[in-house]
């Protein structure tokens, strides 16, 4: 790591520690600086704004978020639809238990959401890689029968967004949202071993 990768991070750890016990809209960059022990000007170097700090905090989190669930694919023993309850119910507990437990984070997450949407669809890219292969592998396997899977892992995402980012939309608490994710689980499954709705509309239009 080089000395600017590692004040890079430290100026990271410092924003995460202020951000989580005073909150985003109260910290300033001047006491930011004064945390890592530098300057203003020089903290202005490494990042242009607080909501740019706030981004990369999120993204290192969607990361490992991504990570973690990648690890789904090669559990040994699991079917394809076992594999997408894993990745749904994970993804929704982890994430829950997370910004339960850091409120203030909940607030930074809004955000960064509101305000960089093309960091959320980044996100969002990451873990539908993971929905892609897993797709891919009910195929193979005889147990799906998906003509499209980038275009039903994108409809899984519509469908269960709610449930990746809990509380920010809903204040429902984790027993809830598990039965209301279990109810939408068993829906896609039915359509993804039927094979329908599966295909992207505008492609048929436009094949039309």
């Amino acid at each position: 790591m080089t000395a600017h990768d590692a004040t890079h991070q430290k100026i990271i750890e410092a924003a995460k520690r202020r951000f989580t016990h005073y909150g985003y809209t109260k910290t300033t960059m001047a006491e930011l600086a004064a945390d890592c022990e530098m300057s203003p000007g020089n903290l202005y170097r490494y990042f242009p704004g607080k909501l740019d700090i706030a981004e990369e905090i999120c993204r290192e989190a969607s990361m490992q978020t991504a990570e973690d669930l990648s690890r789904i694919l090669t559990t040994a023993g699991r079917s394809a639809a076992e594999r997408l309850y894993d990745f749904l119910f994970m993804d929704l507990r982890e994430t829950f238990h997370k910004l339960e437990e850091d409120r203030k984070i909940v607030e930074m997450a809004q955000i960064v959401t509101a305000e960089r949407p093309e960091f959320h669809n980044e996100g969002l890219k990451r873990e539908r890689e993971v929905l892609v292969r897993i797709i891919e592998l009910g195929n193979m396997s005889g147990e799906f029968k998906v003509p499209e899977p980038e275009f039903a892992a994108e409809m899984i995402q519509a469908a269960t967004l709610k449930f990746s980012y809990p509380q920010l939309f809903t204040r429902l608490p984790l027993d809830k949202l598990e039965r209301e994710l279990e109810g939408v689980y068993q829906l896609i499954v039915a359509g993804l071993k039927g094979g329908a709705a599966c295909c992207d509309p505008q492609k048929l239009l436009a094949e039309a």
